[in-house]
């Protein structure tokens, strides 16, 4: 009896110290989880993947041939990454880039090659398989010379080569053998060369990535990444004071940031590029197409009280339509200030001296709705009644690429040089309701020359200069209206170590790296 007694207690006791382990085993994995404010992922292939929560799960996963460094979007500190270095000709046109070698594709897709880069590429390139095509255009053939060497020709020079090979759009590196493989299951089951491998997506719920024991960089820090989407901003929040979430995207509103830093152990992130808030006139309907009407819009617009409603904190000025830290962003442009008298007085001779009523569609995301009510209420103010119906943020942006809107509030971040948002806004193959439609809802054409050549001008100080000019004509004929920038906000555990400072990245969300940990 008495040695039944001690076996049970030897028993009991093992059974415990094997609890013991188990729970500081599972204690010590490291997990980073974050709450984004979408309701699901579009695609996580990285040439399908348009949205900001795409541009979140896909990151981890993937390397470009170069990239921006952690915290800084200047396209002129652009570092080397799946390449070492690289060599141009000097006319620009010819680019050979010499490949790390040893690097491996996740899940055993074996080593990156040429043939991957060349593959990638024209993948990017191609309208079938890509949602970022159009940034390859100039792109006449890519070659592998060797198995670590590929060449790039292109038919005519560009702003900026390595932008278009960075990490982000077009310029991630897929495994070629995944794709063929996969095919169309693809875009759920990505091979990529990044620090983290997608382990699980939950429709609706979260993205789950995993440690790539073989990353080139190093071992990640973190074991798993959990990427949730939570679309209610009081879900967020929940789930973060609970200890549930680490990372939680925010407001940009002066209010939240100021609620969630009172809470104990929380760091705020604040950082840019941020997104442009420009109020664009569609020129083909009345009464926008008269130009004073316009004017007097802009005069009626009080930029300073938009951005003290939305808070000091989470704004910065936006005096142009290329903001001043991108390149070829410049002040040198008209200006138009808040003078509600001087729009009554241009309303009045453009005919309308007791206003007018417009109507149009704004998107339920708060990001749109919340200035673009600030913006109803001046307009109010000198007559004009703006009518708005609140629709879905995915039924907003198939709408005002119908040309539903007089009036289109438009929030955006690009590749930090001034002809992405000239060319899809301002350019005339980019209007609306045209076969080569990006997101011109201005209908404006007069800028197609400055464009066209600021591509091809090698001078960096005449790119400029034709880029400025660009931008003066804009604003001379009131096609639109750059309110603000917002920045991007989150509320971040102390403990959590993102091992950079955040100042910058064109993820537009806090953005985890190998380097990236969890202190106890």
């Amino acid at each position: 009896m008495k040695g039944g007694k001690y076996f049970l207690i030897f028993l009991v006791a093992l059974v415990s110290v094997g609890i013991c382990l188990f729970s500081t085993a599972f204690a010590q994995e490291k997990v980073v989880r974050m709450a984004l404010k979408a309701s699901d992922i579009r695609s996580l292939d990285p040439h399908y993947g348009t949205t900001t929560i795409d541009y979140a799960c896909i990151d981890p996963m993937f390397n470009g041939l170069v990239r921006f460094k952690p915290e800084d979007i200047n396209p002129e500190k652009i570092e080397p990454d799946l390449a070492e270095r690289w060599e141009h000709s000097k006319d620009g046109l010819v680019w050979t880039f010499y490949l790390r070698k040893g690097v491996k594709f996740h899940k055993g897709y074996g080593e990156l090659t040429a043939e991957d880069v060349k593959f990638s590429l024209e993948k990017a390139a191609n309208k079938a398989t890509s949602g970022f095509a159009a940034d390859y255009s100039a792109l006449a053939k890519v070659e592998a010379l060797d198995k670590y060497t590929v060449r790039l020709s292109f038919k005519s020079a560009i702003p900026s080569v390595l932008g278009i090979l960075t990490n982000y759009h077009g310029g991630y590196i897929v495994s070629k053998k995944a794709v063929e493989e996969k095919g169309d299951k693809f875009k759920l089951d990505p091979i990529g060369t990044g620090p983290f491998m997608l382990k699980d997506y939950v429709p609706k719920e979260k993205v789950v990535e995993v440690r790539n024991p073989d990353y080139f960089r190093g071992k990640p820090k973190l074991d798993r990444i959990e990427l949730w989407f939570m679309p209610d901003a009081s879900s967020r929040e929940m789930a973060y004071r609970k200890g549930e979430i680490d990372i939680v995207e925010g407001e940009r509103e002066q209010a939240w940031v100021k609620k969630m830093r009172e809470i104990p152990g929380t760091a705020i992130e604040i950082f840019g590029p941020g997104e442009t808030l420009v109020l664009h006139f569609n020129l083909t309907k009345k009464p926008l197409d008269d130009i004073r009407v316009r004017q007097a819009i802009c005069h009626a617009i009080n930029i300073e009280e938009l951005m003290k409603f939305l808070g000091p904190d989470v704004t910065t000025k936006l005096v142009s339509v290329i903001p001043m830290d991108y390149l070829g962003g410049t002040d040198k442009v008209p200006k138009y200030e808040f003078n509600p008298e001087k729009a009554k007085k241009l309303l009045a001779e453009a005919g309308y001296p007791k206003g007018f009523e417009m109507s149009m569609v704004i998107t339920e995301m708060s990001d749109y709705r919340r200035p673009m009510e600030q913006v109803q209420e001046q307009l109010r103010r000198v007559g004009i009644n703006l009518k708005m119906d609140v629709i879905a943020h995915s039924a907003f942006h198939s709408q005002i690429r119908k040309d539903v809107n007089p009036l289109v509030l438009y929030v955006c971040a690009r590749f930090p040089t001034a002809d992405p948002i000239l060319t899809q806004f301002y350019y005339s193959k980019s209007i609306v309701g045209t076969p080569t439609a990006i997101t011109n809802f201005s209908h404006y054409n007069k800028i197609d020359d400055l464009i066209e050549k600021a591509r091809v001008e090698i001078d960096s100080k005449k790119q400029k200069a034709l880029w400025t000019e660009a931008q003066k004509k804009i604003l001379e004929d009131a096609v639109a209206l750059p309110l603000c920038i917002t920045k991007f906000v989150f509320a971040r555990k102390t403990n959590v170590d993102l091992g950079y400072e955040m100042r910058s990245t064109l993820t537009l969300v806090t953005t985890i790296k190998e380097t990236t940990d969890v202190r106890k």
